[in-house]
């Protein structure tokens, strides 16, 4: 789509370059006072003036979107009383978006918090399990027909409803919040997405079939017959959101800028950004190379939606439908098996397809597989036994093994990857190890709560009481889905 006047051009770039605003997402998501371009053409004007200044230039052009008042909360509440409390504060209704970036929608959204005010897709299945737990399922509704919405118009879900964000998506969940309507209004709540989910999984697989062995289209990468995919962006230009953090990254790297560029932008339609997981082994975020990798979690993800779409079709009378999705979840299945499971090892890992050999980072990403059903009994007890060796820590699970200090690497833990690990290994039946998970995270929440009074975007779990780092910004609170899931294990273990 066409990003409006202030996110490109002359004025975009001092501003950004200037560094105006401490964090670069400020700016793009400021309200133009007056027509964009009428400013645009003031500020080619006057900035040669000998007293011109930038930031009162934008001070007076530019309206900042700034976080709401607190709400006025109960000082002797619980955390979970904290959480149910704080979902209308999150949430924002469509007409909140005149002259911004953001892009409308036709229902009410809940936010993550901070500094994100926008929908997030792939934060949203995991704030939807806890409003399905606070019997919201009327935001829950609202969040699946935003989606519907966006893929009607895109084609796809991006990662949120800004203009910036319109060039790449996240980890496709759209199905798994289907799946938590449906659980509450049984068959009946599928139908009406069940068009927009099938021109999702297209998005995912566009090229497939004009691929030759060993090379890859946007987000499909054919290997020896089989087809898998990867992260991809549709830019290879600095994220505007982050724009002289790009440039900075591409200025250490010793190849093309847009080389760069786009492996910054496929690592974040993972929502790992950032990680070692991207990374050349023993070097920084200049060496990123995500484009590369085939990642174990989105192709876990991807035969989850497919196995989902074969019985919806089937559920829905459409068996052609449901024999193909079928089908492409077992070759799926069989692919991931071959390039991403090391038996050796006993754990999943990512495969660079560029280099054909898995890596050698030992990450989350591999309970995925475990949460949407396409690992082997062996498989699973295998992940199981490595998790409680490697990765649990007296706060939960950490993320890497790596400490780099990129915010999605050790010391860190994070709210979706411990919902996914506590469901999946449930589904195989290691109650205990998840159940113990579960009870780390728990109270690395309830901890830093009962310190600070929020729940935050992600903690630190080798020392629960340190506040955690990394990251391109400050730590968020509010926060979506760190609410949803302490909701969803409260209740989940709640008889226990």
């Amino acid at each position: 789509m066409t990003l409006s006047p202030h996110l490109v051009g002359d004025l975009f770039e001092a501003v950004q370059r200037r560094g105006v605003f401490d964090d670069s997402k400020t700016f793009v998501d400021t309200v133009p006072l007056e027509d964009p371009e009428t400013i645009r053409r003031r500020f080619r004007e006057r900035r040669t003036d000998a007293d011109f200044d930038l930031d009162t230039f934008v001070d007076r052009h530019f309206a900042v979107d700034g976080d709401r008042d607190p709400p006025d909360l109960p000082a002797d509440r619980t955390m979970e009383e904290h959480v149910r409390l704080l979902w209308d504060h999150l949430t924002y209704d469509p007409a909140e978006h005149s002259g911004s970036s953001l892009i409308s929608l036709s229902d009410a959204y809940v936010t993550p918090g901070g500094r994100f005010r926008e929908l997030y897709y792939w934060d949203s299945y995991f704030t939807a399990e806890g409003l399905a737990v606070s019997d919201r399922y009327d935001l829950v509704e609202s969040v699946l027909d935003n989606f519907a919405s966006l893929v009607d118009r895109f084609g796809f879900v991006p990662t949120a409803n800004r203009e910036y964000y319109t060039s790449r998506s996240q980890p496709p969940l759209f199905y798994r919040t289907v799946d938590v309507l449906a659980r509450r209004r049984g068959a009946d709540a599928v139908r009406p997405y069940l068009d927009s989910l099938a021109l999702e999984h297209r998005f995912w697989m566009d090229g497939e079939d004009d691929l030759d062995p060993w090379s890859a289209h946007r987000r499909t990468v054919r290997l020896d017959g089989a087809v898998l995919n990867r992260y991809w962006d549709d830019l290879a230009a600095p994220r505007k959101e982050a724009y002289r953090e790009d440039v900075a990254v591409a200025d250490m790297a010793d190849r093309p800028y847009a080389e760069v560029y786009r492996d910054i932008r496929a690592a974040c339609e993972s929502g790992w950004d950032f990680s070692s997981r991207w990374f050349d082994p023993g070097a920084g975020i200049e060496s990123i190379h995500a484009t590369e990798l085939v990642p174990v979690d989105l192709n876990a993800f991807l035969y989850g939606m497919e196995r989902r779409l074969a019985v919806w079709f089937a559920e829905t009378g459409h068996p052609g439908a449901a024999a193909e999705y079928d089908a492409r979840a077992a070759a799926r299945r069989r692919a991931l098996d071959e390039r991403c499971w090391d038996a050796d090892r006993g754990f999943y890992f990512d495969y660079r397809w560029t280099t054909r050999e898995r890596t050698d980072r030992w990450t989350l990403a591999a309970v995925a597989p475990l949460f949407v059903g396409a690992a082997s009994d062996e498989q699973a007890a295998a992940v199981a036994e490595r998790l409680r060796e490697r990765f649990l820590a007296e706060g939960g699970l950490t993320t890497t093994l790596t400490e780099s200090g990129e915010q999605w690497d050790a010391p860190n833990g994070w709210a979706p990857l411990h919902w996914m690990a506590v469901v999946g290994l449930e589904r195989y039946g290691h109650d205990d190890l998840a159940a113990e998970v579960a009870d780390r995270w728990l109270a690395t929440n309830r901890m830093q709560f009962d310190r600070s009074g929020k729940m935050l975007e992600k903690y630190d779990v080798r020392d629960p009481t340190a506040e955690a780092g990394g990251g391109e910004y400050e730590l968020q609170d509010g926060f979506g889905w760190t609410n949803g899931v302490a909701l969803a294990l409260i209740d989940r273990y709640r008889s226990s």
